[in-house]
């Protein structure tokens, strides 16, 4: 054999010694929970052998703790810094539903309060790197939970839950509302990471969940993508609420809760207030939505504030409400620059689009740190049918503003209520209403009425304006057969603006009541509003 050749056969040797090695290191990685004593009979608990198999993983700087097909039962998962949790398709997660298994209590974030309670199913702190990834199922057996918790804790709070909370949670800032934290109960989160980055939740089928599911808390660059939420119909068993995180993508899943799909929430009011920590830098896409109280919620709990939103190509069908941004006086935050776009809603059993500011009853009070605000809003490119178009309900002291409508185009019982809001804009929108007007308008300002359409029902003006100062209406094309096009009422109407709408076929283009004292400006593209514009 020559030189050369020798020479060839040590490099080959060489090459085929590094592949190896490199496969050797790559399959050090997996570690197979069966091997650390798990059993996917489901005939025994495998929290130990879990544990034993990430502390495996992460003694060898990080890992996959993989799960083959079968059925495993276990408590709570605490996770470390480079794992990966791997189901494999076939395998199913059952949690233990004794309260036990999730003791010792741990710091966690319950509807935006700072506690300390039972440990979430799936729980880090201050991790990195971390991914929950498979074809396989992990249930939570909530019913349990949920029975406990509205039920006996109801009732009483003497039980050892109960009084093991209190013990460590003498010091916390409590809503400014009385409510469950008094009972003392607060049911884990079915996977919450706290003070995390780069969390990845992937592929997983999800469901019975204690309480709310996917909720990451103060974490940075979280993805969660192609995941499966099934709750049935139960208390506060939300899909996806990411609350206080910075950079978070949820792509490509599809959610049916027993409450809102996907939340975004930074904090409850004081407790939000002092931590501070915003939500921020969320997309939202690809997404479907079935059962649950909303779509895509903001709040109510947004006291940290939450802004850079986008909405994008999503599918609500069933759901109680579209959008849904919601908060009340004692929140405080700011809730801006959101963005809904390429939106399809259908069988929406209350209101398309919401954005409420009184979601408690409460009486107007001076700004403070308390008072919350929505601004830099915009809807653009949605099809919808429900019951009603939208609601947009600001405070006396603090109305919504800047919000737009673009390219709508909706069927609903009733059409869009705005209050206490300025500077509100609807362009190329199309509601059609079975009953009362397409747009009403109560103690607004500067609204912008741009190319409106609709059909309403016989006597119903397509527009009521109500103590609204500054409006202007122009390129609007009411259906023929409309009996009045704009209705005025209110000793503070003023400001009414009429330009280039195709009035041909309606009978009264303005009806104005005896307190309306200013007149309106009308300058009609076709119709009898050039000769006969008003009507008291």
């Amino acid at each position: 054999m020559t030189h050369t050749s020798l020479a060839s056969l040590r490099r080959l040797s060489c090459c085929l010694l590094l592949l190896l090695g490199a496969s050797a290191a790559q399959a050090q990685q997996y570690y197979n929970v069966l091997k650390y004593g798990a059993r996917n009979d489901s005939t025994k608990l495998s929290t130990e052998a879990i544990k034993k198999a990430i502390a495996a993983a992460s003694k060898a700087g990080g890992g996959t703790v993989y799960f083959p097909a079968g059925k495993y039962r276990t408590g709570a998962i605490h996770l470390k810094s480079n794992i990966t949790i791997d189901i494999d398709a076939g395998a199913v997660l059952y949690f233990s539903d004794n309260f036990d298994d999730y003791l010792p209590m741990v710091p966690t974030r319950y509807e935006g309060i700072d506690i300390t309670s039972f440990s979430p199913l799936f729980y880090a702190y201050k991790a990195e790197n971390i991914t929950i990834k498979g074809r396989g199922i992990i249930d939570g057996q909530g019913k349990k939970w949920w029975d406990f918790a509205e039920g006996k804790s109801r009732a009483s709070q003497d039980s050892k839950w109960q009084q093991e909370f209190f013990r460590l949670n003498k010091d916390i800032l409590k809503p400014d509302q009385p409510g469950v934290i008094e009972r003392g109960f607060m049911r884990p989160p079915f996977i919450q990471p706290m003070y995390c980055k780069n969390v990845r939740i992937e592929g997983v089928t999800i469901r019975n969940s204690p309480f709310w599911t996917v909720n990451p808390e103060f974490c940075e660059n979280v993805t969660v993508t192609g995941v499966t939420i099934n709750n049935p119909k139960s208390p506060n068993t939300d899909g996806i609420n990411p609350e206080s995180c910075r950079n978070v993508h949820i792509s490509d899943c599809h959610i049916s809760v027993g409450d809102d799909c996907i939340t975004i929430k930074s904090g409850k009011d004081r407790a939000g207030r002092q931590m501070n920590v915003p939500a921020e830098n969320y997309t939202i896409t690809n997404c479907t939505m079935l059962s649950g109280h909303g779509g895509v919620v903001i709040g109510s709990e947004m006291s940290g504030g939450v802004k850079k939103i986008t909405i994008s190509n999503c599918v609500f069908d069933g759901t109680d409400r579209g959008i849904r941004i919601k908060t009340a006086r004692g929140r405080g935050g700011v809730v801006e620059d959101i963005r809904v776009d390429n939106v399809v809603m259908k069988n929406i059993r209350e209101q398309i689009i919401v954005l409420d500011m009184q979601y408690a009853n409460s009486q107007p009070e001076p700004v403070s740190e308390r008072t919350p605000r929505f601004r830099n809003i915009h809807f653009s490119n949605i099809t919808a049918e429900g019951n009603q178009a939208g609601l947009l309900n600001g405070l006396a002291e603090m109305p919504i503003e800047n919000v737009t409508f673009s390219n709508l185009n909706l069927d609903a019982k009733q059409g869009f209520t705005v209050k206490e809001a300025r500077n509100v804009a609807f362009h190329n929108v199309q509601v059609n209403t079975q009953s009362g007007p397409a747009v009403r308008a109560e103690n607004a300002q500067q609204l912008r009425l741009d190319g409106l359409r609709g059909q309403v029902q016989a006597g119903a003006p397509l527009v009521e304006f109500t103590s609204v100062e500054d409006a202007f209406v122009y390129n609007c094309f009411p259906a023929p057969g409309t009996d009045t096009f704009l209705k005025l009422k209110g000793a503070g109407t003023r400001g009414v603006v009429l330009q280039n709408n195709y009035l041909k076929s309606v009978k009264t283009p303005v009806a104005k009541g005896e307190e309306v004292k200013q007149p309106v400006e009308v300058t009609a593209a076709e119709g009898p509003a050039a000769t006969t514009p008003e009507r008291r």
